[in-house]
């Protein structure tokens, strides 16, 4: 039997979402194809190409003459080392987002050994090291801070409701702050994250 059709897929609206959201799938995933990775290769390769014509100092000649940047231009040494360095931004990119997903997934209740077989089947100690504050021990009601997408939250426990409820402010400096109605930190933890998602990219600056 395909295994996603035991996975239960409530609409949002629907009053088991969040219990059915917080309730780990297994297997998480399953092995990408190599047609999947090459996809992927052509998708990255898409975003570094367009940030090396924004950094290359050739690129930069040609729009300044009110030329167009050939793509035959790319083969220009002095272009491929702009694309590397447009490729060391994408793998810092990689990681700050694999940090905000392990940080979500381990406070969420993910484990070491769970985060590192998703991260290329890496050890429990290696995961650890990796991300040393994405899985960490508390005492029942105790405040969980988290980071994702560039933006932060706090999720604490309302011992009188006995209820969980969350500070967040995001990466475009929104903020928000919860009622105590969510029954479960991981269900709060949920809404936190889905909220600092939504405000993911920073404020651009108003122009002058």
């Amino acid at each position: 039997m395909n295994e996603s059709t035991a996975v239960p897929t409530p609409a949002k609206n629907d009053e088991n979402f969040w219990t059915a959201v917080m309730t780990p799938v297994e297997p998480a995933w399953s092995e990408p194809a190599d047609d999947d990775t090459f996809t992927m290769d052509e998708k990255v390769l898409d975003a570094v190409r367009a940030l090396a014509e924004r950094i290359s100092t050739r690129a930069l000649a040609y729009r300044t003459a009110g030329e167009p940047f050939d793509p035959a231009l790319m083969a220009a040494p002095d272009v491929q080392l702009a694309t590397l360095r447009a490729l060391y931004e994408a793998k810092r990119s990689v990681d700050r987002l694999a940090e905000s997903a392990a940080t979500a997934a381990g406070r969420s209740g993910a484990s070491y050994t769970q985060l590192g077989a998703a991260w290329g089947g890496i050890k429990r100690q290696s995961a650890r090291l990796k991300w040393p504050h994405a899985v960490v021990k508390r005492t029942a009601g105790e405040s969980i801070p988290l980071r994702y997408a560039g933006g932060s939250a706090v999720i604490h426990h309302d011992p009188d409701l006995d209820a969980w409820w969350y500070t967040a402010t995001a990466a475009d400096m929104r903020e928000e702050e919860s009622e105590a109605v969510h029954a479960t930190s991981a269900e709060a933890i949920a809404r936190a994250t889905e909220f600092l998602l939504t405000h993911a990219r920073p404020a651009r600056p108003e122009s002058v």
